[in-house]
Order: structure tokens, then C-alpha cells, then sequence
């Protein structure tokens, strides 16, 4: 060793040693410092992020907090109308026998409430809202009805001209009463939906009408309850995604009063033409 020390050379790469191995010692602690050191800025938050920018979301997506439940129930609907489970005891002709594809539904659906079910999710909840319903019953082209002197509904047979037509029309008004599940699709602005529940019906009105043909055309047109029910009710079921919405309904009630006439229950089935 101290051989070693004798030498002005091997005394200068010792002194070269020792310094390097200081420097290396220095920067390790000043880089460890600058690393852990926790540096304090005297500025407000304000003054911090008066430069940052947020980007604001405007899409046409889905915020499960702020968007709300929306059902689907206003619009035009446009159907055909059916008569099930006919029975015509102490009857001799099936007089309520109608045409299905001249027995047209319009249903005009203006007024809308949904309530939502969810707290954080907007896509199950209750539809409820008013409709204006006509529907018109194709009956045969000789055929149309009346009450007897005891109100019993009965079949008139006529023969008043050429190309004679005859039907039977209602109006109401429509209440529904619907639970709505909707599955978004693709994005949640587009949705799949499928609602069902009840309707509650009142018939405001209702006529016949009888179309024929002698020198000109001639309609003859008499209004009265002729024993129908005025208050309805039945299931609805309605679904669709986007421009195709279809919907049917059954009514509980039957069409005449008991024993005022045959017993059948309207079926009414149908598109969704225009949605509000």
C-alpha cells in the first residue's frame, strides 16, 4: 500500500477517484431531493385552473342523472279492427260479421305523462296520457242494425240502390296505464321499447251509416248508442324502434251491453304512422 502511494502518478488517479466518487454522492442526493420534495405554491385554485380547459360534453347521449324517462304513447295511430269470441245465441244471421280490411282504427294520441321507476337509469317507467280513438265496423252491404222496443239490438236487411255500403262507427276516448322497458341501441337517443298494461275507454259518441247509389250518391246516416257499452276497458301492448312502432289491443268489455245484443270482444291492431 504504501508502495502504492510513493508513485505521483498512482497519488493523482487516488485524488481523481476520491473527487469522482464525491461528484456521483452529490447528484444522487440533490436528484432525490428535487424527486421527494414536496414544493408549495402560494397561488389560489382559481388563479390555478383559470387556464385549464374543460371539455364539455354536448352529444346526443345518455346521462343516467339529468335525462328523464320519456314513454311512447302521443302520435297517429292507424289500425284494422276485429270482432273475437262472437256469439249469437237467439240470433239467425251473423249480422256483426264485418270485413277486416275496411274496418279501420284511428287513434289520435295528444296528451303524454311518463314517470320514471328509476333512480339512477331512465329507460323503465309508466306511460299515462289521453287519446281520441274512431273506429269503424264494415258491415255486410245489406245489412245494418237497430234497436227493437225492448232496446235489444237487431239486424235490418235493406235494398236501396246500387252499390249499397253500411257500417257502424265510435268515438271514445282513451286513457292508458302502461309499463315501458327501452333498450338502447347503438346509442341511447335510439331505443327498442316495449310497453303494456291497461286502457280505460268512454264511448262519446257513435252512428250508423248506409252508403248507396239510385240517380246519385245518397247516405243516410242515423246517430245513437244502439246499446253499445259506454265504458270500456282492456290490455294494450305496443312496441317499435324508430319509424316502426305497432300496437294492439283487446278489449275485456264486451261491445254490447249484456243481453242487448251478441256477445264479441273488439280486437284492434295497427302501425303508429306519426310520433310527436
Amino acid at each position: 500500500m504504501c508502495h502504492f502511494f510513493n508513485s505521483s502518478e498512482n497519488r493523482f488517479i487516488f485524488k481523481f477517484s476520491i473527487l469522482v466518487t464525491i461528484l456521483l454522492l452529490s447528484l444522487t442526493v440533490t436528484f432525490a431531493q428535487e424527486t421527494d420534495t414536496i414544493i408549495p405554491v402560494k397561488k389560489s385554485p382559481e388563479e390555478l385552473l383559470k387556464n385549464v380547459v374543460v371539455n364539455t360534453f354536448k352529444g346526443e347521449g345518455f346521462n343516467f342523472f339529468e335525462d328523464n324517462f320519456t314513454g311512447h304513447w302521443v302520435g297517429f295511430d292507424f289500425g284494422f279492427n276485429a270482432l273475437m269470441k262472437e256469439d249469437y245465441t237467439g240470433y239467425d244471421l251473423k249480422f256483426m260479421d264485418n270485413d277486416l280490411l275496411l274496418s279501420y282504427s284511428f287513434n289520435l294520441n295528444l296528451f303524454q305523462k311518463s314517470f320514471g321507476l328509476q333512480r339512477n337509469r331512465n329507460n323503465l317507467g309508466v306511460v299515462t296520457g289521453i287519446g281520441f280513438q274512431m273506429q269503424d265496423y264494415r258491415l255486410k252491404d245489406t245489412v245494418t242494425i237497430s234497436k227493437d222496443e225492448n232496446g235489444v239490438i237487431q239486424p235490418q236487411i235493406f235494398h236501396l240502390g246500387d252499390h249499397q255500403k253500411s257500417k257502424l262507427t265510435m268515438f271514445s276516448v282513451m286513457v292508458p296505464l302502461l309499463l315501458e322497458y327501452q333498450v338502447p341501441i347503438n346509442n341511447y337517443k335510439n331505443r327498442l321499447y316495449f310497453s303494456g298494461g291497461m286502457y280505460f275507454a268512454y264511448r262519446i259518441g257513435s252512428y250508423t251509416k248506409i252508403k248507396y247509389r239510385t240517380d246519385h250518391s245518397e247516405k243516410l246516416k242515423i246517430t245513437g248508442n244502439y246499446a253499445l257499452n259506454d265504458f270500456r276497458y282492456g290490455i294494450m301492448f305496443r312496441t317499435g324502434y324508430r319509424w316502426i312502432n305497432l300496437f294492439a289491443h283487446y278489449e275485456l268489455t264486451p261491445l254490447f251491453e249484456e243481453n242487448l245484443g251478441p256477445e264479441m270482444s273488439p280486437f284492434t291492431f295497427g302501425v303508429t304512422i306519426v310520433r310527436f
